[in-house]
This record gives structure tokens, sequence and C-alpha cells, in this order.
């Protein structure tokens, strides 16, 4: 129970690897905020935690809207009090060639995937700052480090997300304010499901992953809870890359080994 007492706002944690990092901090005792677009699935993750003996509440905001980040702070404060950790997890993709990339789509991809996190961060910074306490995970993706054909938004969002970390971390570190970033690789939720269907081939090469398979959201989630606990206090502006080994070989240079 290394989160005992603790609270914790999840983002976009209604399904996939949010809600695996909701379950995970529940169960080491902290109280969840579960967000989502769709309060049903958001009730449905609440239930799951209570019935685990688990505190959850669900609150249904869009990370894009700043009124509505607004309110899901708001709402956390008036029923637990304070704000621990913030897991900024809400983000959505969409793979579409470069030149074909509607401008409203492009500003969807972003202001969820980059500045819905930047509000949120800046939502909360008031309240921690006043406690001097706080820690922030944002999540990324190895598409921030690497060019994905067909993802050009949804990349740019995940590399500002990296930079944004930093900045931060370093404007934020004196009132003892962690801020780090967690960027999965491929991992087999719900949205990945979705991209395999629309095209089968995005997953070919599993000999290019050295751990050969894809996370699972609870291999992303338990490097959010290292992030969160008291284990990492004296680690801010950092990144940990759970992919398997993927983007530190080059593709050319892996082979199969039977």
């Amino acid at each position: 129970m290394r989160l005992e007492g603790r609270v914790a706002v999840v983002t976009g944690s209604s399904r996939g690897i949010g809600k695996a990092i909701a379950l995970t901090l529940a169960k080491e005792g902290a109280a969840v905020v579960v967000n989502g677009r769709n309060l049903e699935s958001v009730k449905e993750v609440v239930a799951e935690i209570k019935s685990l003996g688990g505190r959850a509440l669900p609150v249904k905001a869009d990370v894009s809207d700043s009124r509505e980040v607004s309110k899901l702070v708001e709402q956390t404060l008036d029923s637990f009090h304070k704000i621990d950790i913030l897991v900024n997890n809400a983000g959505i993709i969409r793979l579409v060639p470069s030149l074909e990339v509607p401008e409203a789509e492009w500003e969807d991809i972003i202001d969820i995937n980059l500045k819905g996190q930047f509000l949120c961060c800046q939502a909360v910074a008031g309240h921690m700052i006043a406690r001097e306490q706080g820690k922030i995970v944002n999540i990324a993706s190895i598409g921030g480090h690497v060019g994905s054909p067909g993802l050009a938004a949804y990349s740019a969002g995940k590399g500002g997300t990296l930079q944004l970390t930093k900045v931060l971390a370093a404007e934020w570190g004196k009132y003892n304010i962690t801020v780090n970033t967690v960027s999965p690789g491929l991992t087999m939720t719900a949205m990945m499901e979705v991209l395999i269907k629309e095209r089968p081939d995005f997953i070919d090469g599993m000999d290019r992953i050295p751990l050969r398979r894809l996370a699972r959201p609870e291999d992303v989630a338990n490097a959010v809870l290292f992030l969160v606990s008291a284990e990492a206090d004296y680690i801010t502006g950092q990144e940990i890359i759970v992919d398997g080994g993927t983007t530190i070989i080059h593709p050319r240079l892996i082979r199969p080994t039977g």
C-alpha cells in the first residue's frame, strides 16, 4: 500500500492504459479520480475499484477545455480535499497520411494530447505549490522519438509532451513537485485493436521488439506507480520508455532468432 492516503487524478482512465493506471494506484491505496468523456465507462471503472475495496470518484470532463479541467479539479477537491498525484493519460490517435490530415483533425489531436496535458498540469499546480508537494506523470509515446508514417499530429504532440515535462520539472522543482514522463511502445489496448483492423501490417515485424511481444497496459501502469511513489522522490524531468526495447536497436540490425 505505497500510496495509502494519497489522492490521484488519472485522465482518460475509462479504458486501456488509463484504466490500468487507475486500478494499479487504487490497489496501492490511493483514492482515484477516474476521468473520461463517456460517463458510463468512467462509472464502470469506479465500480471496479470500489469492488476491490478502494475509493474512487467518477468525473466526466474533456481535458482540451479549460473550463472542464477546472471542474475536474474542483470536484476532486470537494470530495477528497487534496490532489497528490496527477497522471495525464488522456489521448487520441488517428492514422492518416500527412498530406491528407485535415486542419480540424490536427487541432483535435494536439488539443487533447498536448494542450490537455498542459491545462491539467496548470490547473493542479496552484494547489500542489501551496502544499509544497506533488507528483505529475505525463504519458507520451515512443512516437515522440521515432518517425511513424501516418502519425504526424500524434507524434508531434507526444514530442511536445517530452519537452513540456522538462520545462515544468525545472519550474516546479523548488516546490517539491516532480514531473516525469512514461512513454509506452506498442500496447495492446482497444485503440491498438482499431489500428490493427485499419492497417493489419501495423504490428508486422514483431522480431523488431527485443522482448517479442506488445506491452500490456499493466506494464505501463507499473512504471507510473514507481514514479508517483516515494521511491522516486528524487527523480524529475525524466522519461521511462516502456517499449520492450523497441527503440534501442536499429530495425535493420534485428534478425529473428528462432
